[in-house]
């Protein structure tokens, strides 16, 4: 009988990076190794997402006008959505 993660395990033995989850947790980790239990799920990790990057120009007491070049840059995790930096420019 073929293992429920046979076809993960070939990849991983290529040198694939894999994640695993547990049923009742929604979170995937890095399985560094991978232990292939059949209760647990397993996924080639995904690629991640690049940063969001929005540029604006703020003006004295938050004021945002259009049309200007921007004075101000601020990158996001994509993933997280949380503000990774913020750069005067």
């Amino acid at each position: 009988m073929k293992h429920k993660h046979a076809e993960l395990i070939k990849l991983w033995a290529d040198g694939a990076e894999i994640e695993v989850q547990r049923p009742s947790n929604g979170s995937w980790w890095d399985a560094k190794p991978p232990c292939w239990d059949t209760d647990y799920e397993y996924r080639i990790k995904p690629d991640p997402k690049p940063d969001v990057i929005i540029e604006m120009h703020i003006t004295r007491f938050n004021s945002i006008k259009l049309y200007v070049d921007p004075n101000l840059r601020l990158t996001f995790d994509s993933e997280t959505g949380d503000l990774k930096s913020a750069e005067v420019i």
